[in-house]
């Protein structure tokens, strides 16, 4: 069966069950019921519909007509994976769901939406939208692509473990006394992102590809033990030693009814509208619960790595940068011959991370990207997409493993073979970028949006930019897209101490080739600040690998800035060096010797 025969009979499947549900149109997002960022396969529901793999996306099915919402990080990968005779790509920033249900939709339309994938804010913007078009949001109990998806995998069964206190720092009792603190005024709050939970409570678990969370809820009373909702089976005899002090387990089915307790007691509770699922907020509101809205208490703690937090992401970013030498010589010696392969390459990376011996997973799929394929930002290597690595192109490897120390993601590009005078330009714009928002200090309060232009200002002042954010949280064995603070145009979270963030400008060139590099960096108080008269941060740089200085123009670099790239690199000599020898001590030297020997 063709994509195309593919895609049409799984939308004809889904008409047909609209119809049934008296139904004119479904909502399809890529989430699932813990709006993941990755998700178990039983949770593929828009890739399995669509074809569209992107760890973002929402689709809209009517009885006549499909749409997919992507951002910028996909418009051109979504148009080469989806049927667009079938399905119309949307822009989500320039025609956001909401205002495509407002002109799409008529007077008595009905649009369905699974409560569980859809959050209480997105829930109310969809329904807003419908009432102005004088249609109606309605939520189904079974969700329809469920119902036609036979062959849908089952949800996985991994038991979970501890995240022990030599790792986490603190104990899982002190966190909870902390956010019982923090809800004061609130008699309860519910926690419905995976990492929160895992994080509140110093756990782990294998379900999700690259992310180890785990696929739970948890109700945080702010008197007596808290209650978690998992699986029985997935609770191992050291797990269930582990929580007994602290939470009380039940199963995902009995939510429902602490919910509706929750209620009857007329409880205060607390839930963050972003990412708690409208059903919960529906279930608590029918019962009378009283329904505040904040923050995740866990986000901003989570964030704010403590010390043995921040030394174990040095040790892992250490580790990682051993194995990303060693990876990076390899490819100098392979790549030419011609042979090489974005999967062969990717597949190699992973030998050289397992060669520790400690790595627990890759923290997201690696992207191996030759040539065109690079200019792709998120570009997914695939059997169909695969390219030999070409002589005189660049190529563009971003990966990253997951520790359980640390969580580590890093970015590099180099040539195979000579660049072109424009590559040498872009990159050293590029790492100009980089370096300029490595060196910064500014005053506390700062947030991302006030640094992003220090990523770009090389590339603006060439008439270039790029299009996805230039930083995200990052963290430890957990996400590598961890929330609240970033670094894009319009984040207003303030970056705080002990927050590990990725500084990642870039420069894509659509058809011919992309430039990445990334960093990840730690906000400090920077001891070398003198003189000021006010507090003052800083970004202490994490990663350590070299940058390839074939592909750096020098005479477009200030002094400042090649003092700086030689710093780092002659710091990456002095650690990941320690633990190489022979040919690969060798080259990392030749790799990281100063600009100024050239």
């Amino acid at each position: 069966m063709t994509h195309a025969t593919q895609t049409r009979s799984r939308l004809a499947l889904l008409r047909t069950e609209l119809k049934v549900r008296k139904l004119t149109a479904f909502i399809v997002p890529r989430q699932d019921e813990f709006q993941g960022e990755y998700v178990a396969s039983y949770a593929e529901r828009l890739h399995w519909l669509t074809g569209f793999s992107g760890s973002w996306g929402l689709a809209i099915v009517t009885l006549s007509k499909a749409a997919i919402f992507v951002d910028g990080r996909y418009t051109i990968q979504v148009r080469s994976q989806i049927d667009t005779r079938l399905i119309t790509p949307q822009h989500l920033i320039d025609e956001p769901p909401a205002a495509w249900i407002e002109k799409t939709l008529k007077k008595g339309d009905r649009l369905g939406f699974d409560p569980w994938l859809v959050t209480a804010d997105q829930a109310k913007r969809y329904r807003e939208a419908c009432e102005k078009a004088g249609a109606s949001l309605v939520a189904v109990d079974t969700n329809l692509i469920d119902a036609i998806w036979d062959d849908q995998p089952a949800r996985p069964t991994a038991k979970i473990e501890t995240q022990p206190t030599q790792f986490a720092g603190r104990s899982a009792a002190d966190k909870l006394k902390d956010v019982q603190k923090a809800i004061a005024g609130h008699d309860a709050v519910v926690l419905t992102q995976p990492d929160s939970v895992a994080w509140l409570l110093n756990l782990r678990g294998h379900d999700v590809p690259f992310t180890p969370v785990v696929p739970a809820y948890a109700i945080v009373h702010a008197k007596g033990r808290s209650e978690l909702f998992i699986a029985p089976g997935k609770l191992t005899e050291d797990v269930k030693a582990h929580l007994k002090k602290i939470a009380v387990t039940k199963t995902p089915a009995e939510i429902g009814d602490a919910l509706k307790a929750l209620g009857k007691s007329k409880a205060k509770v607390l839930i963050d509208p972003a990412w708690t699922p409208d059903r919960i907020r529906e279930v608590l509101t029918k019962s009378k619960a009283v329904v505040a809205t904040g923050s995740d208490p866990c986000t901003l703690p989570k964030a704010r790595k403590n010390a043995i937090e921040q030394e174990g992401a040095r040790t892992a970013q250490r580790r990682d940068g051993v194995a990303m030498t060693r990876f990076l010589r390899w490819l100098e010696i392979e790549a030419p011959k011609g042979q090489l392969s974005e999967l062969d390459v990717a597949a190699k990376l992973l030998w050289f991370r397992q060669q520790t011996g400690l790595l627990k997973d890759l923290s997201f799929e690696t992207i191996p990207a030759s040539g065109p394929n690079a200019a792709i930002p998120h570009y997914h290597a695939a059997a169909e997409s695969n390219r030999k690595l070409g002589l005189n192109e660049i190529f563009l490897i971003d990966s990253g493993g997951q520790y359980q120390d640390g969580t580590t993601d890093i970015t590099r590009t180099v040539i195979i073979g000579q660049p072109t005078d424009e590559m040498r330009d872009r990159f050293t714009r590029v790492l100009k970028g980089m370096i300029n928002l490595s060196r910064i200090r500014f005053p506390k309060g700062t947030c991302g949006s006030q640094l992003d232009v220090l990523a770009r200002g090389a590339l603006w002042t060439a008439g270039l930019d790029f299009d996805h954010g230039t930083g995200h949280g990052v963290g430890s064995y957990l996400s590598v897209h961890e929330g609240p603070a970033r670094i894009n145009k319009s984040d207003r979270t303030p970056l705080e101490p002990g927050m590990i963030l990725s500084n990642e400008p870039g420069f894509y060139k659509q058809g011919e080739y992309g430039i990445r590099i990334e960093n990840l960096v730690l906000v400090h108080e920077p001891k070398d600040v003198a003189g000021g008269d006010r507090p003052m941060l800083g970004f202490e740089t994490l990663t350590l690998c070299p940058i390839d200085r074939r592909l750096i123009d020098t005479s477009l670099m200030t002094a400042d800035e090649l003092s700086w790239l030689d710093a780092y690199h002659a710091r990456v000599v002095k650690e990941v060096g320690d633990f190489l020898e022979g040919e690969e001590l060798e080259w990392l030297q030749q790799a990281c010797a100063p600009i100024s020997s050239d």
